[in-house]
C-alpha cells in the first residue's frame, strides 16, 4: 500500500488508501445489523421480555442516529482523523461490552453506545470527498457506498452462520478485533485534515444545520429520495425472512442467510454508479436506480408463492433493490458533495439521517404490513415507496444538477 503514515498527508487519495476506507466504513456498518438476525437468541440469553426484545437491535440505531445527527457535524470543526479514531476506540471498547454482557442493563447501555461509535462511518465519507479530485469524487464515493451496502449484507449472514457454529457472543468478539485492525491501519495511514472553520462555535455549528435544508433544495430532493428507497430495502429485509421461513417456502435459517448473500450481489454497481455520477449522467442514473426499486416489488407479484419460480423471482428483487438503493444512495452524496466544501460534514449529517428515519419508518412499516396482509400488502407498499421518490423524481427541474 504506497501510502505515508502518521499525520503526513499524500497528495492524493490513492487506490490503496480508498481500498482501506471502504474496508472499514464495511466493518463497522456491519456493527448496526448483526444483532438483527439474532433478536430470539440474545433477547433468551438475557432473559428479554418478549415486549422488548426489539430493543437488541433498535437501541443501536437509536445511538448510530444520535450519533449521525449531534457529532458527524464536528467532521466540520475539528481535525477529522483525531475525530475518526476517537469515535472508533468508543465503538471497540462498547463492542467489547456487548460480547461480555450477560444481563439486560449492560448489554443496552454497551449496543447504545456501539451505535454512536460507529457513526463514524458518516465521517470517513465526507473526509474522502475532501481528498478526491472532482473528477473522480463519484467513483470515490461510490467505492465507499459498496463496502458500505456490502457490510450491511455479509453482517446478517455471518452473524446467523457464526451463532450456529459457536454462539452470539462470538459475533461480537470477531467484531472487536476487525474493528481494533481497521483502527491500527486508520492510525498509520489515514492523513490528518483540519477543517477551515476553527472560529465556529459547536452550537452555532449545529443550528446552522436547518438553514442548510431550507437553502439547498438539492439536499431536500435527495434525502427525500433516499429515504424512500432506504424504506423500501428496510421494509423488503423485515419481511423477507418472515415469508422465507413460512408456510409458503420453510426455509432454514441457513436458507435465508444464502438468500441474503445473493441480494449482496446488487451492492456491487455503487462503484459503477459513482462513475456514471462522475460523467454527468446523474440524472438517468437515478431514474434507474428509483426504477429499479418499482420493478423490485412488482416482479414478486408475477407468480404464486411458494413455486420455484415465485423463490427465484424473490431472489432477483432482492439484487434489483439493493442496486438501485446503493446506486442512488451514491448519486446522492456525489450530488450533495458539489455543494460548498466547509459544509460537508453538516450536509452528509443531515442526509444520513433524513434516510435514516426513512429507515426505521420502512422497518416498523414491513413488520405490521406483513402481519396484517402477508406479502401481497407488504409489496404494495413497497412499491409505493420508491414509485413516490421517481415521481417527485420527474417534477425536478432538467437544468438542475441533481
Amino acid at each position: 500500500m504506497n501510502l505515508k503514515q502518521g499525520n503526513e498527508a499524500p497528495a492524493t487519495l490513492t487506490s490503496g488508501l480508498t481500498t482501506l476506507l471502504a474496508l472499514a466504513v464495511g466493518i463497522m456498518a456491519a456493527n448496526l445489523y448483526y444483532a438483527q438476525p439474532l433478536t430470539a437468541q440474545i433477547a433468551k440469553s438475557l432473559g428479554l421480555a418478549p415486549s422488548v426484545a426489539g430493543l437488541v437491535v433498535t437501541l443501536t440505531q437509536m445511538g448510530y442516529g444520535a450519533g449521525v445527527l449531534f457529532f458527524v457535524p464536528l467532521g466540520d470543526l475539528v481535525e477529522n482523523k483525531r475525530l475518526i479514531l476517537t469515535f472508533l476506540a468508543i465503538a471497540i471498547v462498547a463492542i467489547l461490552g456487548v460480547a461480555f454482557a450477560t444481563t439486560m442493563l449492560p448489554y443496552f447501555i454497551s449496543t447504545f453506545v456501539l451505535g454512536f461509535g460507529v457513526s463514524a462511518v458518516q465521517m470517513i465519507v465526507p473526509f474522502a470527498a475532501h481528498l478526491a479530485p472532482e473528477h473522480r469524487r463519484g467513483q470515490v464515493v461510490g467505492n465507499l457506498m459498496g463496502g458500505l451496502m456490502i457490510g450491511i449484507m455479509l453482517s446478517r449472514p455471518i452473524s446467523g452462520f457464526l451463532t450456529d457454529l459457536i454462539s452470539w457472543h462470538a459475533v461480537f468478539y470477531l467484531s472487536a478485533g476487525l474493528m481494533t485492525l481497521i483502527a491500527i491501519c486508520l492510525y498509520y495511514f489515514l492523513p490528518s485534515r483540519q477543517p477551515n472553520t476553527r472560529g465556529l462555535r459547536y452550537s452555532t455549528l449545529i443550528l446552522s444545520m436547518g438553514g442548510l435544508v431550507l437553502t439547498h433544495s438539492i439536499l431536500r430532493r435527495r434525502a427525500f429520495y433516499q429515504a424512500c428507497m432506504f424504506s423500501a430495502f428496510c421494509l423488503f429485509w423485515t419481511a423477507t425472512p418472515l415469508l422465507l421461513a413460512g408456510p409458503e417456502f420453510h426455509l432454514s435459517p441457513s436458507g435465508i442467510a444464502l438468500f441474503a448473500l445473493v441480494g449482496v450481489s446488487g451492492a456491487v454497481l455503487a462503484p459503477v454508479a459513482g462513475k456514471v455520477a462522475d460523467r454527468g449522467w446523474t440524472r438517468m442514473g437515478s431514474a434507474l436506480g428509483m426504477g429499479a426499486g418499482v420493478l423490485a416489488f412488482l416482479v414478486t407479484l408475477i407468480a404464486p408463492l411458494g413455486s420455484n419460480l415465485s423463490l427465484a423471482l424473490l431472489t432477483l428483487a432482492a439484487v434489483l433493490l439493493d442496486a438501485g438503493v446503493s446506486s442512488n444512495l451514491v448519486m446522492g452524496q456525489r450530488a450533495i458533495f458539489t455543494l460548498p466544501a466547509e459544509y460537508r460534514g453538516r450536509l452528509n449529517s443531515i442526509y444520513i439521517a433524513i434516510i435514516f428515519l426513512g429507515g426505521a419508518f420502512g422497518s416498523f412499516v414491513g413488520a405490521w404490513a406483513y402481519a396484517h396482509g402477508a406479502w401481497p400488502l407488504t409489496a404494495w407498499i413497497g412499491f409505493a415507496l420508491p414509485f413516490s421518490a421517481l415521481a417527485y423524481f420527474v417534477t425536478e427541474s432538467q437544468q438542475r444538477r441533481a
